[in-house]
């Protein structure tokens, strides 16, 4: 039963990763670092945002990963402009305190309620690949197979068309008040003054440091002094300062068609890598006339229905909606009883297996495969898939997709045929933002890894993306399936990314979404298992430990939910192990919020994983 709680439930926790002392500690070391490496001379940055995971108020709220681009959205709303302004302000600022997640040398998927006419939208940022990219273009010629994952992921090759400016421009020309260039300026300044390092940058850039270091541009914007930035120092980005203040002036013309482009593409062709690297970094393939080729997509988002909700999510080019969507359509063929959390996590767990079976089979670029959407997302499959669930045991993964042809048995037996799990990477970012009009964005902004290809365009303080290894690198064998993932010219790698919003009586009640590449749409359905069937107000729901069943041989989970579930899992023939990450141990950092009644919202953040994430209201509550 989905019931509404009060705030006075809402835990308070609060997990601070820029604390006042810190802030305090960077302001003095700042003044040591050189201006080549990262950092200028320029006015002390201001103190970080206290970060807090759980905010309740009115007039608008907001939830990031980063308390600066939190406080951005905040100041955007605070003067007038509505949820789709604010959320292009946080995602541009977190352009520079989050670089190696949210770039405009990625892409992204954003859905909008509007509450004018109480609809929902969907726009695809997604990236494309160069026009001359064939199915094969990750195969070694001279071995047949594909190309080594790392070295496709630190590659030219793997970057695509970025996506991300034109789909600001498309979401702020439909539903923007406020143009680019006065969304740009909260960033600018959070460029040009700094901000404070944390551990969880610290750690990203430590993770890449070797791969960093090979790519000149990169090793002298990220590696200040030879070496990742310390906690606590200011860390600053006057190139990307001064292309956002151009990008402003330019508009987004100046990547698909100007200089901005024609940079990206040469740096693509021609990664400018150090001559004493030993490091092999492949061309890419992108030319000028693929950024002149790009067009952000406004999409009919994806729509079921659940314990009388209307969950809306991303269609293809992303996986999210459809799967999302699926596994509810699935799990509302049963009774989840929160006294007995360990059965219902048993069929979100099945559920999920089955919903990726499908989603491995037919979802991929609709505008170059035929993604049976409407059939996949059909009462009608979910009770032919549903009857293959038991509910005292797991069936044998991975299962083999099912048949969405309009044509339903009762219940129809497991097949044998099913396809690899191709790897994403978890890292990427969300945010939410709701205005006092109630409208609401749930936006996911990416460069598939950390640090994306590594690859800096020169001069201008942003990384390119690493999307295109996406797409299944490796052609199927004669005789499987078609994997409607391959990549093509022009064509959008098949994303997770699942941005979700639920409405109550055409009235928004909860948006959510995460990273965590292939984990995303776990972590948003059971979020939404959580909160809508085991009786968790949204704080709990978000901190509750995660599991994730991708059509594979075990249930990955984090300790927390090994210790609390695993023994009762594995009863029912679960195997359930911990998740390797990466990042760490830990699976996805949500962002989410819920209407609580008329006006006021709950914003949420995570408590703990990555860090703790930043909730904000305009106007607190009392």
């Amino acid at each position: 039963m989905f019931r509404y709680p009060s705030s006075s439930n809402a835990p308070r926790r609060n997990a601070p990763r820029r604390t006042a002392a810190v802030a305090a500690l960077a302001v003095a070391a700042s003044l040591a670092v050189p201006a080549t490496a990262g950092a200028a001379p320029a006015p002390a940055p201001r103190t970080p945002p206290a970060k807090q995971p759980v905010a309740t108020g009115y007039g608008g709220a907001v939830s990031t990963v980063d308390p600066d681009a939190s406080a951005a959205a905040i100041e955007v709303l605070r003067q007038g402009g509505n949820a789709m302004d604010a959320a292009i302000a946080a995602s541009a600022t977190l352009g520079v305190t989050e670089p190696y997640v949210a770039a405009i040398g990625g892409g992204g998927y954003l859905t909008y309620y509007d509450a004018r006419t109480r609809r929902v939208h969907a726009f695809d940022g997604r990236e494309i690949a160069p026009r001359t990219m064939r199915p094969d273009s990750f195969v070694d010629p001279a071995t047949g197979k594909a190309i080594p994952f790392d070295e496709a992921v630190t590659s030219g090759l793997s970057v695509g068309v970025p996506g991300t400016l034109a789909q600001w421009d498309l979401a702020l020309r439909r539903f923007g008040t406020r143009d680019l260039r006065t969304l740009l300026k909260p960033a600018i300044r959070t460029a040009e003054r700094g901000f404070v390092v944390d551990q969880e940058f610290h750690d990203q850039t430590a993770e890449n440091e070797a791969r960093f270091r090979d790519i000149v541009p990169t090793r002298e914007l990220f590696l200040p002094g030879g070496k990742p930035p310390e906690v606590g120092s200011v860390f600053r980005n006057p190139d990307l300062a001064r292309t956002y203040r151009e990008l402003g002036r330019r508009g987004p013309r100046w990547m698909y068609g100007g200089g901005l482009g024609d940079e990206v593409a040469r740096t693509a062709a021609r990664p400018p890598v150090d001559p004493a690297a030993k490091r092999k970094v492949r061309s890419g393939l992108m030319r000028p006339g693929d950024l002149r080729a790009y067009r952000a997509q406004r999409r009919e988002p994806t729509h079921v229905a659940y314990r009388g909700l209307d969950v809306y999510g991303e269609p293809p080019s992303s996986s999210g909606g459809s799967t999302v969507g699926e596994a509810l359509n699935i799990l509302g063929n049963f009774r989840l009883d929160a006294k007995d959390p360990a059965t219902a996590l048993h069929y979100y767990l099945e559920a999920s297996k089955l919903a990726y079976a499908d989603r491995g089979r037919y979802v991929g670029d609709p505008s170059q495969v035929d993604v049976p959407l409407d059939e996949l997302l059909s009462s009608g499959f979910a009770r032919e898939r549903a009857c293959l669930i038991k509910p005292d045991r797991a069936a044998p993964a991975p299962v083999a997709p099912g048949t969405p042809d309009g044509r339903y048995d009762a219940c129809v037996p497991p097949g044998t045929q099913t396809r690899a799990l191709a790897y994403e990477g978890p890292q990427t970012t969300h945010l939410v933002v709701a205005d006092k009009w109630g409208n609401v964005v749930a936006y996911n902004v990416t460069l598939e890894q950390f640090g994306g290809s590594g690859i800096t365009v020169p001069g201008r303080g942003f990384l390119l993306n690493n999307e295109l290894t996406d797409f299944s690198l490796q052609p199927p064998t004669p005789g499987s399936p078609p994997d409607p993932n391959l990549p093509g010219g022009h064509k959008r790698p098949r994303s997770s990314m699942a941005p979700t919003i639920a409405l109550k009586d055409g009235r928004p009640r909860l948006a959510v979404g995460t990273p965590g590449g292939s984990t995303i749409i776990t972590t948003v359905l059971q979020i939404l298992v959580n909160r809508i069937d085991l009786g968790m107000d949204l704080p709990h729901a978000l901190a509750a430990p995660r599991a994730t069943q991708r059509n594979t041989p075990q249930v990955f989970a984090e300790p927390a939910f090994i210790s609390a579930y695993g023994r009762a899992l594995a009863a029912r023939g679960h195997r359930v192990e911990a998740f390797p990450g990466p990042p760490r141990d830990v699976i996805g950092a949500a962002t989410a919020l819920e209407f609580l009644r008329p006006g006021l919202v709950q914003a949420v953040a995570e408590p703990v994983r990555r860090g703790g994430g930043s909730a904000m209201v305009l106007t607190p509550a009392r």
